[in-house]
């Protein structure tokens, strides 16, 4: 079995690859938070554009007012659509650095298990030894006593 203080480096360095994962989770989490708040807000521009534009229609609209409104949400539409993809990558990426957070977070534990059989392993030798001390202990007063 590994010695203890190897263990406590490994436990130590999973410890740390499981901070640094866990900073890169919430990092990807925070942009992807940002990516669906201007994909929001993208969609809230365009909706505000087309009420605004309906209220136009009851003035009267020129053919080429028209058409310039076409473009724009036409242009609104692709920006939707492209921003709807960065989200969907965002999200990816998410899933992709919790995936690595578990699996660090997987291996820190497990080097927590192996010291803590380590442990339990040294303690019972101990133990064993002790009582086996205690024993010729007895043993040898028995044998004075006669």
């Amino acid at each position: 079995m590994a010695t203890s203080s190897a263990l406590d480096t490994l436990i130590e360095l999973a410890t740390k690859e499981t901070d640094e994962a866990a900073k890169r989770l919430g990092q990807c989490m925070k942009a992807a938070e940002e990516t669906e708040q201007k994909l929001a807000l993208l969609m809230q521009y365009r909706d505000d554009y087309a009420a605004r534009f309906q209220q136009n229609l009851t003035t009267g609209l020129t053919a080429m007012g028209y058409r310039n409104f076409q473009l724009f949400m036409d242009k609104l539409e692709q920006a939707i659509d492209s921003q709807k993809l960065v989200v969907r990558d965002a999200h990816v990426r998410v899933e992709r650095e919790r995936t690595a957070w578990q699996a660090s977070e997987r291996k820190r534990m497990s080097y927590g298990t192996l010291a803590n059989r380590a442990l339990k392993s040294k303690q019972q030798a101990e133990s064993k030894r002790d009582q086996k001390q205690t024993d010729e202990h007895a043993a040898r007063q028995f044998l004075y006593k006669r």
